[in-house]
């Protein structure tokens, strides 16, 4: 999710495309903490870890 925001991010700002930019941002935001929960040891969506 992390990696996916990251390209979209890229593409968005190499376009010009924002709605690409605002997807990007949205899903690096959200990986990022789904990640650190899951590292930290809380169940993610009822996974003991997120991957």
């Amino acid at each position: 999710m992390i990696i996916l925001g990251v390209v979209l991010l890229v593409v968005g700002f190499v376009t010009g495309v924002s709605v690409l930019w605002t997807i990007g941002v949205v899903l690096v935001v959200v990986g990022a903490v789904l990640w650190i929960l899951g590292g930290m040891g809380h169940a993610v969506a009822g996974r003991r870890h997120y991957w």
